[in-house]
C-alpha cells in the first residue's frame, strides 16, 4: 500500500504545477484550501484503501524447491496457484481475497522452522501450510502448536503428525502413512489367496516417514490376520546416491514380497539401480504409499518394469471422473507437465481453508476455524464417484479412499509408457487407525 507520505506529496506536486501563476494572498489562500482539500481526501481515501487490502487470507507455504524433492514442491506451487486463481477468480471467499506466499523450505527442519517463525512474526499469517518432508513437517507442527497458528500439511504423510504429536492447530488434507499402509496389508491379504506368499522385506528412509510405514504395514498384516514372516529392514538415508549394499541384501535375503516406502527422487533411483540387478524378476515389488506417482513413469518411460505394484496419493488416470480429468488437463495446460500427486495435494489445502474461512466468515478467529475444518466434507479430484473427503475430528486426517494398481502399457500420459491399471481399491473407512491404536500411540 502506498503511505499517506508518498501519496500526499504526489498530490501536492500536481496541485502546485496548477497554481504556479497565482501571485501573493490569492496563492496563499489557494494552497490552504487544497491542502486541506487533499487531507480531507486522503483521510477519506487510505483508510477504505487498508481495508480493503487487509480483506486477505494470509498464508505461508512452504515447499522444497531444488533437488530430489523439487519437482514436488515446484508442483504444489502450481496446485495452491489452480485453487488460488479458483477461488480468488469468483470473488473470494466471505469477502476475502487468499494470498499465499511460498518459501523454499530447502526439506530442511530447522530452516523450515525459521520460516514459519517469519511467517507469524513478521507476515502475520493466518495459516502455515505445505511441507513435504515429514521430518520438515513435525518441526513445523511445534512452531504452530507454541504460536496457535493452524498448519495445513498438505503431502507429508507420517501419520506422527495425526496420532503420536496430535495437536489441535495441525490438519492434513492428504493420506497418512497408516492409511497406505493399511490398504497395503488389505492387498498383501487378498494376493496371498492366490500366489501364496510367505516372506516379506521392507525398505525406506531412516527417518520419521519410513519408519512409520514399516510398523504400520507390521500392525495392519497382524490386524487384519495374515501370516508373515519379516526377513528384512533396510534403512538407506533419505536422498541416498547408491543403493547397491541395500539391493545385494535384498537379493541374498530372498523375500517373496519386497514392501518399498521411498517418494520422489529416490523411488527413481532406487527402481533404476534395482533393475540392473534383475531384483524385480525375482520378488513381487509393491510400494503402497508414493510408489505410483506420475514422477516414476514420466522419469523412466519405457524401461519402468511392467508388473510392479503401486500406488499414491493422487493418480493422473484414476478415478476417471469429469473432476480428475478437469483438474489433471488443466494443469497440464498451465504447466506443460502432468501433476504428481503433491499438486492435487496443495490444491486441496487451498479449498480446505476456503470452505473453513467461509464458514466461519473470517480468518481471524482461530478457534472456530478449527472447529469448521473438524469434519470438513470436501469433493476433491480423487474422490471415486459417491464419496466425498472429509477430515476426521478425532486425528485432523483426511479420510480418503485409495486404489492400488500395477504397471502396464500405456502411452496416454507422456512422457509415460507406463501407467497404473488392474486397480483395487479400498474404503475410505477401511483405512484409518482404530481408537485402541490411537489410544495407545497417545498414551506413549
Amino acid at each position: 500500500m502506498v503511505s499517506v507520505r508518498q501519496r500526499f506529496n504526489g498530490c501536492s506536486l500536481v496541485n502546485g504545477r496548477q497554481v504556479e501563476s497565482l501571485k501573493g494572498g490569492a496563492m496563499l489562500k489557494h494552497r490552504i484550501g487544497m491542502l486541506i482539500a487533499l487531507i480531507l481526501i486522503c483521510m477519506t481515501l487510505v483508510p477504505a484503501m487498508a481495508a480493503a487490502e487487509d480483506k486477505v487470507i494470509r498464508i505461508g507455504a512452504m515447499y522444497p524447491m531444488t533437488g530430489r524433492a523439487g519437482l514436488y514442491g515446484k508442483d504444489s506451487v502450481s496446485g495452491a496457484e489452480m485453487a488460488i486463481q479458483e477461488i480468488n477468480g469468483k470473488g473470494g471467499v466471505a469477502g476475502y481475497k487468499i494470498d499465499a506466499t511460498f518459501t523454499d523450505s530447502k526439506a530442511k527442519p530447522a530452516y523450515a522452522v525459521r520460516v514459519a517463525k517469519r511467517y507469524i512474526t513478521e507476515d502475520k499469517v493466518h495459516f502455515l501450510f505445505g511441507v513435504v518432508s515429514s521430518g520438515v513437517g513435525l518441526a513445523v507442527t511445534e512452531v504452530s502448536k507454541d504460536n496457535k497458528v493452524i498448519f495445513v500439511g498438505t503431502d507429508h504423510a507420517s501419520t506422527r503428525l495425526t496420532v503420536d504429536n496430535f495437536q489441535p492447530y495441525y490438519f492434513r488434507v492428504s493420506n497418512n502413512t497408516f492409511q497406505s499402509m493399511a490398504a497395503g496389508a488389505l492387498y498383501l491379504q487378498e494376493l496371498q489367496k492366490t500366489k501364496h506368499w510367505k516372506t516379506v522385506a521392507f525398505i525406506g528412509p531412516d527417518y520419521a516417514y519410513g519408519h512409520s510405514q514399516a510398523d504400520e504395514l507390521k500392525y495392519n498384516l497382524d490386524r487384519f490376520g495374515v501370516k508373515y514372516k519379516m526377513v528384512g529392514e533396510y534403512w538407506p538415508k533419505i536422498f541416498a546416491p547408491d543403493y547397491t549394499s541395500y539391493i545385494t541384501s535384498i537379493i541374498k535375503d530372498k523375500p517373496d514380497v519386497l514392501v518399498a516406502g521411498f517418494w520422489g527422487g529416490d523411488t527413481v533411483a532406487f527402481i533404476k539401480q534395482a533393475q540392473a540387478y534383475g531384483l524385480f524378476k525375482k520378488m513381487l515389488y509393491f510400494h503402497p504409499d508414493a510408489g505410483g506417482n506420475y514422477e516414476l513413469m514420466s522419469a523412466m518411460g519405457a524401461e519402468l518394469p511392467e508388473g510392479l505394484v503401486l500406488s499414491a496419493r493422487h493418480h493422473c488416470n484414476w478415478p476417471d471422473t469429469e473432476a480428475n480429468r478437469n483438474f489433471v488437463e488443466t494443469f497440464k495446460k498451465l504447466n506443460g507437465r502432468y501433476p504428481t500427486y503433491a499438486a492435487e495435494g496443495a490444491y486441496a489445502g487451498i479449498h480446505a481453508i476456503a470452505k473453513a474461512v467461509e464458514k466461519v466468515g473470517n480468518p481471524d478467529d482461530t478457534q472456530a476455524l478449527i472447529k469448521a475444518l473438524e469434519g470438513l466434507k470436501l469433493q476433491l479430484p480423487e474422490d471415486p464417484e459417491g464419496f466425498t473427503s472429509y477430515i476426521d475430528p478425532q486425528t485432523h486426517q483426511i479420510v480418503q479412499a485409495q486404489a492400488i494398481g500395477v504397471t502396464v502399457p500405456n502411452d496416454k500420459f507422456p512422457p509415460a509408457k507406463r501407467m497404473l491399471s488392474d486397480w483395487k481399491v479400498y474404503k475410505a473407512g477401511d483405512l484409518i487407525p482404530p481408537a485402541d491404536y490411537i489410544k495407545m500411540k497417545q498414551g506413549k
